[in-house]
């Protein structure tokens, strides 16, 4: 499966929006689109997965990383348009505690 993104950028405000499957495969893509955010002063990013089938560890490990990264920079990171089983993969590893989670569709 393929996966796309659409990236509008205002400011310090970044909205993603991501289709298809974030997996091992395509989880490097996705790393390679959120790169230019990692390492900016107080940027706020959020990323809508309405749209996202699937992922694995590989994606979780994606948002992980970028998590830190922002927090370390003084931004944010929010997911919106999580579907129950996205949802409920952020849960059952305890990120949904330290991450700003939505399972509604927000814009920026």
């Amino acid at each position: 499966m393929n996966l796309t993104t659409n990236i509008r950028e205002t400011d310090n405000q970044v909205q993603m929006d991501v289709n298809g499957e974030i997996d091992a495969y395509t989880a490097p893509k996705l790393r390679e689109a959120l790169k230019p955010f990692e390492g900016k002063k107080s940027i706020h990013v959020m990323v809508d997965l309405s749209d996202v089938t699937y992922m694995d560890s590989t994606g979780l490990g994606v948002f992980v990383g970028l998590f830190k990264l922002l927090r370390e920079n003084e931004g944010s990171l929010k997911l919106t348009g999580l579907s129950p089983r996205l949802k409920r993969l952020f849960q059952i590893t305890g990120l949904a505690e330290i991450m700003d989670i939505n399972t509604e569709a927000e814009g920026v």
